[in-house]
């Protein structure tokens, strides 16, 4: 009886250890070119890519769930997630509430709108994503702004008339410019200036799981220097993120 425990210890062990390095990662699916289901249904694109790569170097196994953006923040709070492998700015906001990794690429703010519509202009209504820190900037700007959930409710919006301008990311403007109904509403980017708006993208860790974040960071590091992340950038952006 004694070597029959001892071995059913022996495997229990293992089994728990490798339990212990599953890790819960958020995703969106509705994001391209950052992260988007492909014409099988199956999970792509850059922040995916980069958060499969990383749980690789970190030779942990991941269970990528998606969630949605306007969730996110509060559900990475929460424990539901242990990473959210999404492009977050570092808002004051946001970091009294969750942790993030160190850099993922750098982002800057695009504003759309017609020839001589001009940000924060009176009676523009402005589209921009729920949940984002671009949504909380331009209603603390005081403008009238139009949430969408994805950029397909965006293009609703602006073919509804409910919306006149676009603010979104960089990274999002990349899909828009290519989508044709998007070009159809004839909109010119113009860098939209605001220090909130700009800077460092991160990914958003599990503020419970504060052990996370150097082993994050230093896969984040390796990917740098190995080209894996250039790999990536190159198969899914047209320029240099980082």
């Amino acid at each position: 009886m004694t070597v029959s425990l001892g071995l059913l210890c022996g495997l229990i062990a293992p089994l728990a250890q490798a339990e212990d390095k599953v890790l819960r990662v958020a995703v969106l699916d509705d994001a391209p070119p950052m992260a988007y289901r492909d014409s099988r249904g199956n999970l792509t694109g850059f922040s995916y890519t980069i958060a499969q790569a990383l749980c690789e170097e970190m030779k942990v196994r991941c269970q990528f769930q998606v969630t949605r953006l306007d969730y996110l923040i509060d559900d990475l709070a929460a424990g539901n997630f242990d990473i959210a492998a999404v492009g977050l700015l570092n808002t004051p906001e946001r970091a009294e509430k969750i942790l993030f990794s160190k850099s993922v690429y750098r982002s800057i703010s695009l504003w759309f709108a017609r020839p001589g519509i001009d940000p924060g202009q009176r009676g523009i209504r402005v589209s921009t994503f729920r949940g984002s820190a671009h949504e909380r900037y331009l209603k603390a700007q005081g403008w009238d702004v139009v949430s969408a959930q994805s950029d397909g409710q965006m293009l609703e919006q602006l073919s509804a008339g409910v919306a006149q301008a676009v603010v979104v990311p960089l990274m999002t403007s990349l899909g828009l410019q290519k989508n044709p109904k998007f070009l159809q509403f004839g909109l010119t980017p113009s860098v939209l200036h605001a220090a909130e708006l700009e800077g460092a993208a991160s990914f958003g860790i599990n503020p419970h799981r504060a052990d996370l974040k150097a082993s994050l960071d230093k896969a984040l590091d390796a990917i740098l220097r190995n080209g894996v992340y250039e790999r990536i950038n190159t198969q899914f952006l047209p320029f240099r993120v980082n």
